[in-house]
């Protein structure tokens, strides 16, 4: 019933004795990186500063800005010859997130994954399509040797070409297949044009949906459609990538591999932890990576920690799934965006003024994205030809930075809303 039994079943006590002891063996690597022997030995902390899994709260937090500010190897604990692998997200204006991994970290990885994967249901005899992004983005290879691990059959089809992936459910007999949530919307709708019915025509019996905030709406949406079961997924690049907690059988929460990542629900404004069940910002700390350990790192993601023990028989605690962060970032189609980004694309075009909106939508289960742009009095009293010229410019400037094609209208001079505070770039309507 467990991929690891001895873990994933641990009372509390005997788990917060070994939440201690690696936290201390990840302090004691933390302290070999640049970043964090300066900071520890400035405030007088070590590993002798925890005993318990309370003390955790004695430590500073670690952020996004932290890891930024000191790229690419301040943050290292290990020596470079001893890495064999990086990730990374896409940077902002500055500089991005990267992850280094040695080879335990990667083993340590393929086994959560494996982990995660058994407990949604998931085993060696399924034929399992993987259409996610291979690279330095973290879905493609962190589920490639989950999977591998498990000892499913795999198909390794990367993002898009829905007649293809289509092809590749018939030819091979798919029957578990990961991708996030908006694409799905759009695959049915390939499997309709080519007049093909999902539930018939294929063998698929479960999804794997993650990477992009989603609605229970959705995911039940998407079950019906494929006539599948559907299980949520959680990770982000700093912990990994996938694999930190997942939907077991059950399909109440998802599970957090608490021998691997320490856990706290925190107020983002006052930064106190909050009670089991309210609402607050997530905050990690890995317990089993050596290359890059990182400690009480602020996730900035929404959820709630659920105690009780789940009905799977799992010991170990759940958190709702994501529906929002508690900074400026959002998710469309599985890449993580920040209004920066789009700024400093449109900044790059001659003739636009810095003054935008997005406008974020959901059309037939896909997320759209549009930016509304302002442009000078001269260039919008241009001719139409110039002004689709423009359009067309910021478009290819806009996909350059985020991978991603997203609409663009121009609007005349001060026709968008200001604002004297801290302006509102972004106007979600997903889940109107």
């Amino acid at each position: 019933m467990y991929w690891e039994n001895e873990l994933e079943t641990l009372n509390r006590i005997d788990l917060e004795k070994l939440q201690v002891k690696r936290l201390k063996q990840t302090i004691q690597s933390a302290m070999n990186s640049q970043y964090y022997k300066d900071l520890y030995r400035q405030l007088g902390l070590s590993a002798d500063s925890v005993n318990s899994v309370g003390d955790l709260q004695k430590l500073p937090f670690t952020n996004k800005q932290n890891l930024r500010d000191n790229f690419p190897y301040g943050f290292l604990g290990l020596p470079q010859r001893d890495l064999i692998r990086l990730h990374s997200t896409s940077g902002t204006t500055g500089n991005p997130t990267v992850i280094f991994h040695n080879r335990h970290d990667i083993d340590s990885w393929a086994n959560l994954m494996a982990r995660s994967l058994y407990c949604a249901g998931i085993r060696d005899t399924d034929v399992f399509q993987n259409i996610c992004g291979y690279g330095l983005f973290t879905g493609g290879l962190g589920f490639q040797y989950g999977i591998e691990r498990l000892g499913c059959l795999s198909i390794p089809a990367g993002a898009g070409n829905s007649p293809r992936q289509i092809k590749l459910m018939r030819d091979y007999g798919t029957t578990v297949a990961h991708a996030i949530p908006s694409y799905l919307s759009r695959l049915y709708e390939v499997f309709q044009e080519e007049g093909l019915d999902p539930r018939k025509d294929t063998k698929l019996r479960t999804f794997v949906i993650g990477a992009e905030p989603h609605t229970e709406e959705q995911r039940r949406r998407i079950e019906e459609m494929f006539g599948v079961k559907a299980y949520n997924s959680f990770g982000l690049t700093e912990m990994n990538g996938p694999g930190v907690a997942f939907e077991c059988t059950f399909q109440n929460g998802l599970h957090i591999w608490e021998d691997s990542y320490l856990v706290e629900i925190i107020n983002p404004d006052t930064l106190e932890p909050v009670a089991d069940g309210e609402i607050g910002e997530l905050v990690m700390t890995t317990l089993d990576r050596q290359a890059m350990p990182l400690i009480r790192y602020r996730t900035r993601d929404v959820t709630t920690l659920v105690s009780e023990q789940c009905a799977c028989g799992r010991t170990l605690r759940r958190i709702r799934r994501i529906g929002r962060r508690s900074d400026d970032m959002f998710i469309i189609r599985g890449v993580n965006v920040f209004p920066s980004q789009v700024e400093t694309a449109l900044l790059r075009v001659e003739g636009t003024l810095p003054h935008y909106q997005i406008i974020l939508t959901r059309e037939v289960g896909l997320d759209q994205m549009e930016v509304q742009v302002e442009v000078t009095p001269e260039v919008f009293s241009d001719e139409i030809r110039k002004l689709e010229t423009l359009q067309q410019q910021l478009g290819a400037s806009i996909e350059n930075v985020l991978g991603i094609r997203v609409k663009v209208t121009l609007v005349g001079p001060r026709s968008l809303a200001r604002s004297e505070g801290k302006a509102k770039r972004v106007t979600d309507l997903r889940n109107v």
